[in-house]
């Protein structure tokens, strides 16, 4: 879109590969009343109830993004996952992803996006991945000299050379969601959705997915929208997150800012001069860890400057740190509250 500069030089304003301008989605779901009279009487006037899964959710999204986009279950996530990806179309609004828009289910757009999801699979279960991975080949006309040095390329990024020959029941869940990204990114999508991919996994899957999807966006700069309840990925991966709670966007920027905007509580470190912990030191906070000479204290963040200034004047100490809490826990305790507060930027 040309604007015109401070210069008076007319530019392009670079337009973002994903923009969703209050987007919304509303289920009509059947109430069922109790008792035999209520039941034969629905049969004749159903009554429905109004499911907001998605309420004006708006967000864009830059090439080469990846945003994490949060929310408790039932929030809206994989409703918007949905919308975006055109399996299901909109209430209202609008969005253009590389400027299509998805629910017009075109050719062109299918063929430059892709969704992976941590609970349903695109591999035949009892056949080998590379015959899944052929018929995506197939589905998506990739060259065999193209097709060959991706597989090899995505194999050996997943360290699963040996693996793809294998009927894939026989692979380990870890394994399975390996080759699920694989067939993911054989026609090199430029938009890659990711709903919940480590679910279930264990520790080391989910760092061998995390360290994967890292080398591999940097690389070829592929756009990401990724949901996750594992805090420990979208700290590994993304710089932004898209908070939404209730069908509606409560934050969307970094992910750092996270813990300033809904975090009640800072964490407070004291180390003693004296080797021991004060017994009445829980007067200050919580006391999370108490390993003398250090005790870590949960304090009300707008009481930290106070009850840091009582501390030092009554106790000798030694080191002293102040950190928030961590993210995992900052967002339990938001999606927790039955009416979020959201603070003003």
């Amino acid at each position: 879109m040309p604007v015109q500069g401070r210069t008076g030089l007319t530019t392009m304003r670079r337009m973002p590969i994903i923009d969703v301008q209050n987007l919304s989605r509303t289920y009509h779901v059947y109430r069922k009343r109790e008792g035999l009279l209520a039941s034969f009487r629905g049969l004749f006037h159903r009554e429905y109830r109004a499911v907001h899964a998605v309420r004006d959710v708006s967000f864009r999204i830059e090439e080469g993004e990846m945003v994490a986009f949060l929310g408790p279950n039932g929030a809206g996530k994989t409703t918007t996952l949905k919308l975006l990806s055109g399996l299901i179309e909109p209430t209202s609004g609008s969005a253009v992803v590389m400027g299509h828009i998805p629910w017009k289910r075109e050719n062109a757009y299918r063929r430059r996006f892709s969704l992976v999801t941590g609970q349903k699979e695109q591999l035949w279960w009892d056949l080998p991945a590379q015959e899944s991975f052929r018929l995506h080949k197939e589905i998506y006309r990739i060259d065999d000299s193209d097709y060959r040095r991706r597989l090899d390329e995505l194999t050996g990024l997943m360290e699963v050379q040996d693996l793809i020959s294998q009927p894939v029941r026989e692979l380990s869940l870890g394994e399975r969601m390996r080759m699920e990204l694989i067939a993911a990114l054989l026609h090199r999508p430029d938009v890659l959705f990711l709903d919940e991919p480590t679910i279930g996994l264990d520790v080391v899957s989910q760092r061998r997915v995390q360290q994967f999807l890292r080398t591999y966006q940097a690389e070829q700069r592929i756009t990401v929208i990724l949901t996750s309840h594992y805090m420990k990925d979208i700290e590994a991966l993304c710089d932004r997150a898209v908070v939404i709670n209730r069908g509606r966007v409560i934050h969307d920027g970094p992910v750092s800012e996270i813990g300033d905007r809904f975090g009640r509580h800072k964490i407070v470190e004291l180390h003693f001069a004296d080797g021991l912990v004060p017994r009445d030191v829980e007067q200050f906070g919580l006391v999370l860890e108490n390993r003398a000479p250090m005790v870590r204290l949960q304090i009300p963040r707008q009481d930290v400057s106070e009850a840091l200034s009582r501390m030092l004047a009554r106790y000798a100490v030694d080191d002293v740190s102040v950190s928030e809490r961590p993210l995992e826990d900052v967002i339990a305790e938001l999606f927790a509250a039955e009416t979020p507060e959201v603070p003003h930027e």
